[in-house]
């Protein structure tokens, strides 16, 4: 993405993130900027590569790391969706609320239709505390706590290095984690999720951008 399309973004940011110590925002959506950027068609290239010209943009989440928000994340998937309101539907659940927008867990079929477009603001080198991957580990569904142990055992995890203005593609059940950073620089990351396809039974997702 082009340095001056990056400006645009970084402007058009709060530069209070409003999470405290963990340094992030939900519901970024409610910026037009980054509703206008999950419609730019370098996302959408990205995301229709992986899941068609029907997909839509369902969360946006900005991430931070600095000094005063610097935070550890351990190996995990990304189980939960944002929708606009709570029925009860066999497969969906648990449920929660995250800033105020209902969340719940869908069956795997649900994640395997969505991917994560990753929008580096920053530079993203080893010392900002890069996503680390376990490759392949999205193909086998929602993991348990052995499960991850075996994958951390026998597959070598890669660190994914981003330049400014890079994107980062990753499946919700692909494992991943994250270090603090080493340095003072940000690490900001708009964090877009797109999907495909309509919930069952009355469910909507809460954002179709």
């Amino acid at each position: 993405m082009a340095s001056a399309r990056v400006e645009e973004l970084i402007a058009a940011l709060p530069a209070n993130l409003g999470d405290g110590a963990r340094g992030g925002l939900r519901n970024v959506f409610d910026i037009p900027a980054v509703r206008d950027l999950a419609r730019d068609p370098v996302i959408r290239d990205a995301a229709e590569a992986l899941l068609g010209s029907e997909c839509f943009a369902a969360r946006a989440i900005l991430f931070d790391k600095t000094p005063s928000a610097n935070w550890k994340v351990a190996w995990h998937q990304d189980l939960t969706i944002a929708v606009a309101d709570r029925r009860d539907v066999p497969g969906f659940g648990p449920w929660s609320v995250k800033a105020g927008v209902i969340h719940v867990q869908p069956p795997r079929e649900i994640l395997e239709r969505m991917v994560a477009v990753r929008v580096h603001l920053d530079p993203c080198g080893v010392e900002n505390g890069p996503v680390r991957v376990l490759a392949g580990s999205h193909r086998n569904g929602k993991l348990g706590a052995d499960a991850v142990a075996q994958y951390r055992r026998r597959v070598e995890e890669v660190a994914c290095i981003v330049p400014r203005g890079g994107l980062l593609l990753m499946r919700p059940l692909l494992l991943h984690a994250s270090s603090p950073a080493t340095t003072s620089d940000h690490r900001r990351v708009l964090h877009l999720e797109f999907a495909s396809g309509l919930l069952p039974e009355g469910l909507a997702w809460r954002w179709q951008v």
